[in-house]
């Protein structure tokens, strides 16, 4: 689950994180009352959406004139920020952020995430600050400097070798060394899987001042962190994939045109794959879970189906619990009951699958069987051509 910049500083500020002073705004009045209580002269607004690269949209400004903190919100406000990471749509922008101004000695970069790899958390520092890291990491990876952590437990020199790196002064060493130990205990404290300060700047003081924020948390461990789950704003969110969630629908738009139904997450990034080298492109990723029932499958078919670039959908199921011919019989009801007007491949694998196939092969509807995978992405892939 994603949040908004403004509430990864509020949580940053809970941890002992240094933030600017900032206020929230849903109004242009409120943002020039806030811009006024913020400071005399000298802010910073930006539009708060869930996605990067909002400064070169126009979604973030720097000014001293309060004309134009106004002329920003009344741009933005209930408007649409498109960025390159949004779609076409762009995002509601519902919120503006206003922030004393910062000056800017240096810019750093700092973040942790998990490292499967490693089975651990890699807390990583670039002097490479405001910048795209994935471009650093792939034009300077020398620039980048990591420590692995496998506990919350933070030693008196893990610090170092990023303090090194950045070649800080001691007691900017100092600062970073509580920012460091406080970000360890937020990200396992709060189920994280992604923190990002980027930048975390040196100010005009020497001090070290997280400008931006970005966090990610672990949607599997909501369930324990209720204060976060409230912090959600879905009307950041993709329409089909919100909708898939209350189905208990885990649904990824892709670009392609042949969709995917499959249950587990495994199954279904083989089946991509499969897909990819049979020179088809999938329009999905939709994981229906253990639960292959009529109603979740009549559902996810009709997710799979807005997207109109869909040209055939690929079912890639594997009976174990359930059985194969309960599943086909589901299938045939929804392909029924939906209206399904594109060719449906099934690939059943598992209990009863011989008998399923019979079932699907019995039926007048638009939907062709196949007994491997593999032959399965070769009708679609054939079909889409």
């Amino acid at each position: 689950m994603n949040i908004h910049e403004y509430q990864s500083k509020q949580i940053f500020k809970e941890y002992g994180l240094p933030v600017p002073n900032s206020l929230t705004a849903n109004t242009t009045e409120e943002v020039l009352a806030s811009a006024k209580e913020i400071s005399d002269t000298n802010w910073v607004v930006k539009a708060q959406v869930h996605a990067g690269g909002r400064g070169k949209a126009g979604g973030v400004k720097v000014t001293d004139n309060l004309k134009e903190v106004e002329e920003f919100a009344d741009k933005w406000i209930n408007n649409k920020l498109v960025t390159y990471q949004t779609d076409d749509q762009g995002q509601p922008v519902s919120c503006i952020l206003v922030e004393e101004r910062t000056e800017i000695k240096k810019e750093f970069y700092l973040g942790a995430v998990i490292d499967r790899s490693t089975r651990s958390l890699a807390v990583m520092a670039s002097s490479e600050g405001g910048m795209d890291i994935e471009k650093v990491a792939e034009d300077h990876p020398e620039k980048i400097f990591k420590v692995f952590l496998k506990s919350p437990s933070v030693g008196n020199e893990d610090h170092l070798p990023l303090t090194e790196g950045l070649e800080l002064s001691e007691e900017q060493t100092k600062e970073f060394k509580d920012i460091f130990r406080n970000l360890v205990k937020l990200f396992f404290e709060k189920d994280l899987s992604l923190v990002e300060i980027n930048p975390l700047v040196l100010n005009g003081s020497d001090n070290l001042v997280c400008l931006d924020g970005k966090i990610n948390i672990d949607s599997n461990a909501l369930f324990r962190q209720d204060e976060i789950l409230e912090l959600r704003d879905i009307s950041q969110e993709e329409e089909k994939e919100l909708r898939a969630s209350e189905w208990d629908l885990n649904y990824v738009s892709l670009e392609g045109n042949i969709g995917c139904l499959v249950n587990g997450a495994g199954l279904a990034m083989a089946t991509m794959d499969i897909i990819k080298l049979a020179g088809g492109e999938p329009a999905n990723f939709l994981d229906v879970g253990g639960a292959v029932d009529e109603k979740r499958v009549a559902e996810a078919f009709k997710i799979i189906l807005e997207d109109e670039n869909v040209k055939a959908i690929l079912v890639n199921i594997f009976g174990g619990i359930v059985r194969c011919d309960v599943v086909a019989d589901g299938i045939i009801s929804a392909v029924e009951g939906v209206g399904v007007d594109v060719p449906v491949v099934v690939r059943l694998k598992g209990n009863n699958s011989e008998i399923a196939k019979e079932m699907l092969g019995k039926t007048n509807l638009n939907i062709i069987a196949a007994s491997e995978l593999s032959e399965a992405a070769e009708k679609a892939a054939e079909i889409v051509k």
